[in-house]
């Protein structure tokens, strides 16, 4: 058996692999639609808890990739958010 066929994901063709979408796609997905995402929403496409996902909006959305996040809430609605174009550098 080859090397590097050992480290390959044995359940995973190749357009399989191509085809994965990581949980930071998706939550950024999901701040790109033009109504946003709740906080319940990202948990729900993550399977993360309430305080990951806050943490992952602070940390990785903002800081480290430099999105602007916003967010509102409209009358009897739940707090929504959205990204902008990147911050400049």
């Amino acid at each position: 058996m080859r090397p590097a066929a050992a480290a390959e994901d044995p359940k995973l063709t190749g357009s399989q692999h191509d085809q994965r979408v990581t949980k930071r796609e998706r939550v950024l997905t999901l701040l790109s639609r033009p109504e946003g995402a709740s906080i319940a929403e990202m948990m729900q496409a993550t399977n993360w808890r309430q305080h990951s996902v806050r943490g992952f909006l602070a940390g990785t959305v903002k800081k480290r990739l430099g999105f602007v996040l916003t967010s509102s809430i409209a009358a009897g609605d739940v707090r929504r958010y959205h990204i902008k174009a990147r911050r400049g550098r």
